[in-house]
Formats: structure tokens, sequence, C-alpha cells
């Protein structure tokens, strides 16, 4: 079973970020996970489309490959990151179909709480992806900053998070014994 997360967030210590290698770790040594930094690949090759190069090509291939895949974005008025959309536009036209497919979110406020329901998952269903789990979104008054690990969501959106990845398939579903861990940026 392969897992493929996409970090959106154009900042080096974001709470998204947080919260997707949270879900990362939920998984045992028997899921490969792949985690793609969208900022980390080349600007040029993502705002000119170059599909032939090497980054982008590798990380397209990967979420391909993937049957599990984790989106996780700021929102920004409303909408998740151009970032993560830029890379969405280079994803062939049914690179979701048959995986399943979590989104979590982060903003400053509640305000945005339907933001990746209305903004971001009509794009994933555009893509294919028809096995979406409840999509988990925090807002900023939610997380702790800490010293060590950069933030630390509060228990409620952990628990949230548990209650999405119970929806997953079996093969992907995380151990009831799991440890709970703080979330690092």
């Amino acid at each position: 079973m392969s897992l493929v997360a996409l970090a959106g967030s154009p900042s080096a210590h974001s709470r998204s970020t947080a919260l997707l290698r949270h879900v990362l770790s939920r998984f045992d040594d028997r899921v490969a996970r792949t985690e793609i930094v969208l900022r980390d690949l080349p600007p040029a090759a993502l705002v000119r489309a170059d599909f032939d190069d090497p980054a982008i090509r590798r990380a397209r291939e990967q979420v391909v490959a993937a049957r599990f895949v984790v989106i996780a974005t700021p929102i920004y008025k409303a909408s998740f990151s151009g970032l993560l959309k830029t890379f969405l536009d280079l994803l062939p036209e049914d690179a979701l179909r048959g995986k399943t497919v979590l989104a979590l979110g982060t903003g400053g406020s509640p305000a945005h709480l339907l933001a990746l329901d209305y903004a971001l998952k009509p794009v994933l269903a555009a893509l294919g992806a028809r096995h979406i789990l409840d999509a988990v979104y925090a807002a900023d008054a939610q997380f702790t900053p800490h010293a060590l690990h950069g933030h630390v969501a509060h228990d409620d959106v952990v628990q949230r998070i548990a209650r999405a990845l119970a929806d997953a398939p079996i093969a992907l579903r995380t151990p009831v014994d799991a440890p709970s861990i703080a979330l690092a940026a």
C-alpha cells in the first residue's frame, strides 16, 4: 500500500504541514509513505507547466502510483493555496481515480471551514477522486506553538483526524493502539 502526501503550503513552518505529518505518523511501516513538499518543486517548471522537468515528472508519477493521497493546504481568501492549485493542474485528468483522498486545511479563523468542501473537493472530483474522506479543518487558535515541534494541534483536531482515517479502506486504517504524537512543523 502506498501513500503520497502533498504539502501545499508556501511556508516552511506551516500548521497544515504539521497536520500532514501527523497523518503520516499514524501509519505503520507496511504503508510506503512519500511526502511531496510542493514549495520545493522548481517554481519555473510549476508556473510554466513543464511536464518534462524531472522533479515535476517524478512528483506526478508518485501521485498516480499511490493508493492513498493526503493533501494539506492553508486556506487563503476562502480557497486553497495557489501553489497546490498549480500542481493539481499538472496532474493527468484521472490522476485520483481509484484512490482514497484526505484533505486537510488550516486557516486564521473558523470562517473558512467550508473552503475544503466548496473549493478543493470539486477539483479533486474533477481529477477522478470518488472516495474522499471527511475533510479536517483547523483554525490557528486550535494549535499551540511549541519550541521543538513547531505547532501542536489541540486534541479535538487530532480526534477529527482519527475519525476521518477510520473511514479509510481496511488496508489503510490506523492501528487502534497507535500512539498520539506531537505535531511537528
